[in-house]
Formats: structure tokens, C-alpha cells, sequence
């Protein structure tokens, strides 16, 4: 009887399985590349303002909205000049401590400070570009 041999097969990985595996790495590189480009994207968006400025008028509304990111919007009513039509600016706030500020200044003249955030890539921060970051009430 002739003796067989128990030899365990210790062969490489096969080329199609090494390949196969170069191309997955090589996509989730790719996603995670875009990924962390809309994030850094995304924070310089927020981070650098293109102008800032103020704005007076009456608080006409303030709401919070959105169907899964809550943002607070409001309308500033703007009068260029006694008895003419007003012209409605809406903003948004993302700071908590101002939006106080404007609930106690609803109904009041306001002078609104803001800063543009253009290039926003998503209505999570705030469905306007115009992003108010102080309230001051005028007597």
C-alpha cells in the first residue's frame, strides 16, 4: 500500500482575491476622501463669514423648522422709510443664547448683527445664508 501524504496547503491568496481586495480598499478610500472633503468644506463654509453687517426693523416672526434638522428662522420687517411698504429680511440663528434674546425682542425695534455664510452645502445650519449672532433692542 502506497502511503498517502496529509499535507496542508499552505498556497497564497489567489490574484483575483488579491486584486479584488486592492479594489475595495481603494473605493472605501476614496468615500472616506469625499467624505472628509464636504466635512472640511462644510466647516470653512461656517467658519469664514463673506460679510457681516447690522440690520434694523421690527421682529415680525420667529419660528423653528425643519423636518429632521430644527433650524430658527425669523423675519426682520425693514421700513426704508415711514409709511412705505415694508421690506421683509429673513435670517437665521443657531446660538441658543440669542434666541432667547430675540423671543424677548419679538414684537420690538431690533438691531439685528449677522454675519453671510455663502456655500452652505446643507439647510441644517440654517435655511437663510444671513446667520445672526447678536440682538440689541431699540428704545
Amino acid at each position: 500500500m502506497a502511503k498517502t501524504s496529509a499535507v496542508a496547503s499552505t498556497s497564497p491568496a489567489s490574484p483575483k482575491s488579491s486584486v479584488k481586495n486592492k479594489f475595495i480598499m481603494g473605493g472605501a478610500s476614496l468615500v472616506a476622501l469625499l467624505l472628509g472633503g464636504v466635512a472640511l468644506y462644510t466647516f470653512a463654509a461656517l467658519s469664514i463669514s463673506y460679510s457681516d453687517g447690522d440690520r434694523a426693523g421690527v421682529l415680525q416672526k420667529f419660528s423653528r423648522k425643519g423636518w429632521i434638522c430644527k433650524t430658527y428662522e425669523g423675519d426682520l420687517a425693514m421700513s426704508p422709510q415711514p409709511g412705505m411698504a415694508p421690506v421683509i429680511w429673513p435670517f437665521s440663528i443657531r446660538d441658543e443664547a440669542v434666541v432667547e434674546k430675540v423671543r424677548e425682542a419679538q414684537g420690538k425695534r431690533v438691531v439685528l448683527h449677522y454675519k453671510e455664510h455663502r456655500g452652505v452645502p446643507t439647510d441644517c445650519f440654517g435655511e437663510t445664508q444671513y446667520h445672526v449672532d447678536d440682538v440689541r433692542i431699540i428704545e
